[in-house]
């Protein structure tokens, strides 16, 4: 098949950024849905006053350095950053932490450097990142699976309260399951990975649940990836890192080492994969820096996991390789033809190397 054969058949890349951001948007349901479906109302009051904040704060910040706020907020980057942010936060998360991690996001990972295109960190990674180092608590209230339906499930007005503050912390805390990749990474030492399962404190359903929302992202995924929103580099990249560590963590101690399917789906690496590590702005740009900063991120995320204070560890890892990206693109450009390498950075033509 020739290339131009291939281009006219293949689908086509979004042409504008609310195009990318629309597709980005609808690639969300599948997870929003089973996340709403497991652990109830809180999911979707994140959502709405994420979504509200957002905006307003977008729409403040236009306004204060005397941009076009209407034909600015048409692009859909702030409603974006708001669904990212709102479902990687614990369901039914009170309004002012919200507040502060849209600020986080919004103003200062955003505005402050210049707007969308100029940003060096991810916006949402940033928000999440903050709020989880000042307010590890309320962070670490995840609802255990009671559904959004059924006898078990967590009322509206219960979720309203919540998300108003006026639930107390210890009744939060009585109400709130760890994660599977919590609970595993806080069991004693001395107690190996069959006799947690086998004794397991994760609310009945947990496991499944979370791997069912995993399976539910991968699907937005491919949906991103079908319609050449985001190109296949970093997900395969990440994903393939992590699970080789964790095979060889996994081979090296299965007494006291989760599976490699376990650290796939347990916890927010593929989220992460395919709506965090590919954000066109603070990712590696080139074809061959994409799959060093995949990589890298993958990497990261089981040495945090392993050796680090945190469970889950996506929104460091890309952080700390959003850092990295502007070195990796450098050294990782092709060369001008004829030129010696001394010229990486300078594009020789649109059509030698896709970026």
């Amino acid at each position: 098949m020739s290339l131009m054969h291939a281009d006219q058949t293949a689908p086509r890349r979004p042409a504008s950024t609310a195009g990318v951001m629309g597709w980005l948007l609808l690639a969300t349901l599948p997870g929003i849905a089973a996340l709403t479906w497991h652990f109830g109302w809180g999911v979707l009051t994140n959502l709405g006053f994420a979504a509200v904040a957002g905006i307003g704060l977008e729409a403040a910040m236009l306004r204060l350095r005397g941009r076009p706020v209407s034909a600015t907020l048409a692009d859909n980057s702030a409603l974006v950053t708001a669904v990212l942010l709102g479902v990687a936060l614990p369901p039914g998360s009170a309004w002012w932490l919200i507040l502060i991690g849209m600020v986080a996001a919004i103003v200062v990972a955003k505005h402050l450097y210049g707007g969308l295109g100029h940003n060096l960190f991810n916006p949402a990674m940033v928000g999440y990142a903050l709020l989880l180092v000042s307010f590890p608590g309320p962070m670490s209230l995840w609802p255990g699976p009671d559904g959004l339906l059924g006898p078990e499930a967590r009322p509206l007005g219960e979720t309203l309260r919540q998300f108003a503050g006026l639930t107390s912390l210890e009744t939060l805390d009585a109400l709130s399951g760890a994660t599977p990749l919590d609970a595993f990474k806080h069991k004693p030492e001395a107690l190996m990975a069959g006799e947690f399962w086998a004794g397991t404190p994760l609310p009945e359903g947990a496991l499944t649940a979370w791997r069912q929302v995993a399976l539910a992202w991968l699907a937005g995924g491919a949906l991103l990836l079908y319609k050449r929103v985001i190109g296949w580099q970093i997900p395969v990249a990440m994903l393939g890192t992590l699970s080789l560590v964790a095979t060889l963590l996994y081979a090296g101690n299965p007494s006291h080492q989760g599976s490699p399917l376990f650290h796939l789906l347990g916890g927010a690496a593929i989220f992460g994969a395919f709506f965090i590590a590919t954000d066109p702005v603070s990712a590696a740009t080139s074809r061959r820096g994409k799959l060093l900063y995949g990589a890298g991120i993958g990497a990261l995320v089981m040495a945090i996991r392993a050796a680090g204070a945190y469970p889950d560890a996506v929104a460091f890892a890309v952080l700390l390789m959003n850092f990295a990206a502007p070195f990796i693109d450098y050294y990782s450009e092709p060369r001008v033809f004829g030129h010696p390498a001394a010229t990486r950075g300078i594009r020789a033509d649109a059509g030698e190397e896709e970026r």
